[in-house]
């Protein structure tokens, strides 16, 4: 029984080993005929040959070779399959950012061999990861997942002094307690939410916190120009009668004929 579970072992050991060799050949060669186009404004690129998320180890067989215009060459597009992917015993290459399949490989997308990968990559210049504590009701219930843009809420007071205002707009969400992988859509209840913020929205939320509480409110993905809004108040909505605007009563009209003009005249 040892002897067997160590030869299906071996066996694929060897098996992962010649499908990444024949992939590497595969693109070796994809690469030399894309190199002798006849064209000679076009170069060979390394592009994602299926969909590559977040801090997935770069192997050969993610990749495919295609011709590119040398003129919409865009800077740092990866050219060389060497420089991509590592040597037999050397560590791996890992995406810093989410690519779909077709999308052309950019040396800021990836990390250097070996590179530990975090949450950081995926920040814009002069951003900041900042966590917020939140529950089911201050979550959207659970629906809001990395990649999703946000609206931040402050609720802070009691009794008729209660209100609530918003704070920050459009924010984006990076992470979902531990979770940062935007192809998870699967609803769960979190304890943190993690977004991308300015320094200046940092601070704005560090004293929030600390102010009230905070609610998220999920923005659909076709955002319209944002505008301030004011805050409410408890007392604001706390009407007798309900916000629904009241038909208007139309006065009943007669039709009078002068001569050849017909005109209609309310009834007072």
């Amino acid at each position: 029984m040892g002897a067997r579970s160590i030869l299906v072992a071996m066996l694929g050991v060897a098996v992962a080993g010649g499908s990444a060799f024949g992939a590497r050949e595969y693109l070796d060669r994809s690469r030399a005929v894309a190199a002798t186009d006849p064209e000679a404004a076009l170069v060979s690129v390394i592009v994602a040959g299926r969909d590559i998320p977040f801090g997935q180890a770069i192997q050969p067989q993610m990749l495919q070779v295609m011709s590119w215009p040398r003129t919409a060459l865009p800077p740092g597009a990866i050219t060389e399959l060497d420089t991509l992917v590592p040597a037999p015993g050397m560590p791996p290459r890992r995406a810093t950012r989410e690519m779909a399949q077709g999308e052309l490989i950019l040396a800021s997308k990836v990390s250097a061999f070996g590179e530990k990968v975090t949450i950081v990559q995926s920040l814009g210049e002069n951003s900041r990861a900042m966590a917020i504590k939140v529950d089911a009701e201050t979550a959207v219930g659970g629906f809001v997942t990395p990649g999703d843009s946000v609206d931040i809420v402050l609720t802070q007071g009691g009794g008729e002094t209660l209100r609530a205002i918003t704070i920050l707009q459009n924010i984006r969400v990076i992470g979902v307690d531990q979770d940062a992988n935007r192809n998870n859509d699967q609803p769960g209840v979190a304890k943190t939410v993690t977004v991308e913020v300015t320094p200046e929205q940092s601070q704005t939320l560090a004293l929030a916190q600390k102010a009230g509480t905070l609610s998220l409110s999920l923005r659909s993905l076709e955002n319209a120009a944002d505008a301030p809004l004011d805050s409410i108040r408890l007392t604001d909505i706390l009407r007798e009668k309900s916000p629904v605007a009241e038909p208007t009563q139309s006065k009943p009209t007669i039709r009078v004929r002068r001569a050849n003009t017909v005109e209609t005249v309310e009834v007072e």
